[in-house]
């Protein structure tokens, strides 16, 4: 049995008349800049999220850049974040001039740890990015009360968790701003690069409408410093057809995690995922923790399982953030996860014989 860790060739076989008739309506109209399907997207992920305003962007990373210029985050500026995630979390902070600050993890949800933020802040924090690992929110009531009693904003870093709630609302709506990503391995994927911002303020949707296209308030009149962020049209059409499906695919997603977890539940040597009551999960990633991960991973590969290690240096580790002057020791928790953590293969298209395959290898 050979097992495809993603899936998105069988995807896009289910889709593939509708996704490829709407690629073709975009070539044919040759409109492939803020074309039609652009604004309809818009009007879908409003309606998906219930959040009043959807701005679609060029990728997640360019949605995190978004929210923050739209959030007036510059020099000098402290954003506090989790060492434990993809670098486009903190690289957009610095790379804007702010400075990352990271907390530790939490060590069941594997997010950040909302009783390690006060210590964190000081008189130059201006936001909190929570990021949404594997698919799951943080715990947004402790952190976002903490916002409100620091004056603080807070901005959802979304890429792995379109569709999850918190308290049953949908994690784009739980934040001053939220973002996501639709990058095609995502539970919601186009054919290239994509994200969205998500927010109820009109001001700052209206900001960042005119963010992603230089700044611009008309054709060449330029308010903001901006960049170029825009979706392009062939991306949002791929995405009409497939957010269409969103909700099913979400919950074949559920049933694969449920299939994962009940067959797994006995194996004393793995740690499995952990989703806090009050929470729902996109299930981008199933990922468990075990010891010999190297080792496991290795014979894994000979039974053609595909396995995936998110994220084996956390980010106070990296190289490119030795100038915040952090250390080994300093974040234990996501240092002893980035160690065990891996992710066996997720998508909604897993089998019961698939499943039963990697239970009898692992």
């Amino acid at each position: 049995m050979k097992i495809d860790f993603a899936n998105l060739q069988y995807q896009h076989e289910l889709y593939k008349n509708e996704i490829e008739d709407a690629i073709l309506k975009v070539a044919r109209n040759c409109n492939f800049i803020m074309g039609d399907e652009v604004q309809e997207l818009e009007i879908s992920l409003e309606k998906f999220t219930g959040t009043r305003y959807a701005v679609s962007c060029s990728n997640g990373t360019d949605a995190l850049l978004l929210a923050m210029i739209a959030l007036d985050i510059k020099p000098g500026d402290e954003v506090i974040t989790t060492s434990f995630t993809f670098i486009a979390t903190a690289e957009t902070i610095a790379f804007l001039g702010a400075t990352p600050v990271f907390v530790d993890i939490d060590e069941k949800t594997y997010n950040i740890d909302p009783s390690k933020i006060e210590a964190a802040i000081t008189s130059k924090t201006k936001a909190i990015i929570p990021v949404s690992l594997y698919g799951q929110p943080a715990d947004m009531d402790k952190i976002n009360q903490i916002a409100k009693t620091h004056n603080l904003n807070v901005i959802i870093d979304g890429a792995q968790s379109f569709g999850s709630t918190y308290n049953g609302i949908p994690d784009s709506a739980l934040a001053d701003i939220s973002t996501t990503s639709f990058f095609p391995a995502k539970p919601l994927g186009c054919y290239g690069d994509g994200g969205a911002v998500f927010t109820n303020d009109e001001t700052l949707a209206n900001k960042m409408k005119s963010l992603r296209l230089h700044g611009q308030s008309k054709r060449y009149h330029h308010e903001y410093i901006g960049m170029g962020g825009r979706l392009d049209t062939i991306q949002a059409a791929v995405l009409n057809v497939k957010l269409k499906y969103y909700k099913k695919d979400l919950a074949l997603r559920q049933e694969v995690a449920s299939k994962y977890t009940k067959e797994l539940k006995d194996k004393s040597n793995l740690v499995l995922p952990f989703i806090d009551q009050k929470a729902t999960s996109a299930w981008a990633q199933y990922s468990v923790r075990v010891k010999n991960r190297d080792e496991l991973q290795e014979k894994l590969k000979l039974a053609r399982i595909p396995t995936a290690v998110h994220y084996p240096i956390p980010l106070h580790l990296q190289e490119c953030f030795q100038y915040l002057g952090y250390k080994q020791g300093d974040f234990p928790i996501s240092e002893i996860v980035s160690n065990e953590i891996m992710s066996l293969p997720m998508n909604s298209y897993i089998t019961n014989e698939e499943v039963a395959y990697i239970k009898e290898n692992l």
